[in-house]
């Protein structure tokens, strides 16, 4: 009996622990939180929000150099005006009466009682 008592106390502790093992397995889906279509919607979006930065940033660039060239070009018309100005300035040494008359004589030229006028040209 004693052989007998041990297989059943064998049998209870086995099997016991045999049924706590099985467990069912339970698979719970969780929901992504994000559907197919809220994934296209927002892939959209970004597009469009980097098309946008990248017309900006290209928009920018190019004002810059529109500017750099206006600001060139704006140096430029300021190196005229000084150069025209001193040209002008110029062209009224060269038109004084006295000097035309003292050229005139060095080259052989008679002047008579004659009264020089300066020569007037239409850049003043």
């Amino acid at each position: 009996m004693n052989t007998n008592h041990a297989k059943t106390w064998q049998r209870e502790h086995h099997h016991a622990p045999q049924s706590q093992q099985t467990k069912k397995v339970v698979i719970v889906r969780k929901n992504g939180g994000i559907t197919q279509g809220e994934k296209i919607i927002y892939g959209f979006f970004a597009s469009v929000l980097v098309a946008a930065g990248l017309y900006i940033v290209s928009y920018s660039s190019s004002l810059d150099t529109l500017n750099r060239d206006v600001q060139g070009l704006d140096t430029q018309v300021q190196h005229m005006k000084a150069e025209n100005q001193d040209l002008s300035f110029e062209v009224r040494e060269l038109s004084k009466p006295e000097r035309i008359t003292k050229i005139a004589r060095e080259n052989g030229l008679k002047i008579q009682d004659a009264q020089v006028k300066r020569a007037v040209h239409g850049i003043e």
